[in-house]
Formats: structure tokens, C-alpha cells, sequence
């Protein structure tokens, strides 16, 4: 009986893994055709990156009589770059389209990869402005989007307040934007993985539960980047109920 429950669970299994790659493939295609359209470039690039691959493995075979042997290497090297370029234009779009969006910090920071905890808006104001904490091995990293001159007061407030429960762990802060000692939305996850890395994995929960005490004055932001053009009215009145 045992026996009929495991097959019957791995069968089961394995079905739920066909449909999940099924998925998955279905929203890659759908990407590729989105980002073909706006994009013109991506399937020229991508062929030539194919065949540059390709040709330059056959040349450099035929230098050892192997040109039939290597030519699968690139192809897989050459298919492998094409998927690399489409990630990447495709990225560069989507945070092209978030830039300057409220809640877009927050929408690119749970979509970190890695062991990172975030908690969006833990400040901020009825102008939508924002402070979002991050806990990782690097520590504490704040991050504020907004008007600049509204979210440094507002970051180094939150700095101040978290540095209380956290001791000697180091605190980065991090604006968002495109000036000077500003971060790019489209850089945020990169600069963030570059930071050193001060604590282990075990005392990033324990960091964060010590933080999850502090009271919350932020506001309710989005959960992703607001569609062009979304009017902010009503969210602001909102806001100034609280």
C-alpha cells in the first residue's frame, strides 16, 4: 500500500514539475515577443552573437584538423550568450519603464537574489517618499527613493533609529536616483551585491527579528512600480489620514 502511495506521489510529483517548466517556457516566449517588439535590435544581436560563436569555434578547430568536433561548443557557447544578451536588454527595459515610479525601490529589492530580508517602507511621507531596510551579510542597508532633499533628512532619521538596536553592525544608506552619490534604479541590486560581506547567514534572522521590534512609521507604498500615468492623488490623501 505503502509502495502504490510513493509511485502515486512521484507521479504526482513529476507531473507538477512538467507543468511548473511548462510555465515557465510559456512566460519566457511571452517576454521574447514583448521585448521584440519594442526592441529591434535583440534578434539581430542575438543571431550575431550566435553566429560569431559558431564561426570563431569552426576557425579555431580547423587549426587542429577539429573544426566538426569543436562546432557544438559554439553553438552551446553561442546560444548560451544569445539567452545572456536577452536577459539583460529585457532587465534594462523593465527598470527603464520603473525609473522614477513610486514603490520601484522597493518592487527591485524583493526581487534580490541571495539571503536578503526587506522590509519596504519602514519611513516615509505623503509625497510617497521612502525609506526601505534590507538585512544581509553586508548588515543593515537603507535605501530611500524619492525627492532627494526630502529622503536624506528621512534616511539619516531611520539611520539613527536603527543604529540603537543594532550595535556595531555596520549601516549603508542608499539613495535612489541619477545624480551625484546617487544609485541608478537599474544598478540598485548590483551595488547592493558588491557591499562587503561583515556578518554570516546565521545572524541575518537575528538581525532582523531585533529590528522587526522597532514600530513601523512608514506608509503603505505600492508593491510594485505605479503604471505611467496612475494618478497619486487618492493614495496621498490616503496618507494623511494615518
Amino acid at each position: 500500500m505503502a509502495g502504490k502511495q510513493d509511485k502515486s506521489a512521484a507521479k504526482e510529483a513529476a507531473r507538477a514539475r512538467r507543468a511548473a517548466s511548462k510555465a515557465k517556457r510559456a512566460q519566457i516566449f511571452e517576454a521574447f515577443k514583448l521585448q521584440r517588439r519594442e526592441d529591434k535590435a535583440l534578434v539581430p544581436l542575438m543571431v550575431a552573437i550566435l553566429l560569431g560563436a559558431v564561426a570563431a569555434s569552426f576557425l579555431i578547430g580547423l587549426i587542429w584538423n577539429l573544426q566538426w568536433v569543436v562546432l557544438p561548443l559554439g553553438v552551446a557557447v553561442g546560444a548560451l550568450g544569445a539567452v545572456v544578451l536577452f536577459g539583460r536588454r529585457v532587465q534594462r527595459t523593465v527598470f527603464g519603464k520603473a525609473d522614477g515610479q513610486p514603490g520601484a525601490g522597493a518592487w527591485a529589492l524583493e526581487n534580490l537574489r541571495g539571503r536578503w530580508k526587506v522590509t519596504p517602507a519602514v519611513a516615509g511621507t505623503t509625497q510617497l517618499d521612502a525609506v526601505h531596510r534590507v538585512v544581509g551579510r553586508p548588515g543593515v542597508v537603507l535605501v530611500a527613493e524619492g525627492a532627494p532633499h526630502r529622503v536624506r533628512a528621512l534616511l539619516a532619521q531611520e539611520k539613527k533609529r536603527v543604529s540603537r538596536i543594532v550595535g556595531s553592525t555596520p549601516i549603508y544608506d542608499v539613495v535612489i536616483g541619477n545624480g551625484e552619490s546617487e544609485v541608478p534604479l537599474r544598478r540598485l541590486q548590483a551595488h547592493l551585491m558588491k557591499l562587503p560581506r561583515n556578518i554570516s547567514p546565521s545572524q541575518i534572522d537575528s538581525l532582523e527579528n531585533r529590528l522587526q521590534a522597532l514600530a513601523s512609521r512608514g506608509v503603505a507604498m505600492p508593491k510594485g512600480p505605479l503604471p505611467q500615468g496612475t494618478k497619486t492623488r487618492n493614495v496621498q490623501r490616503a496618507l494623511r489620514r494615518r
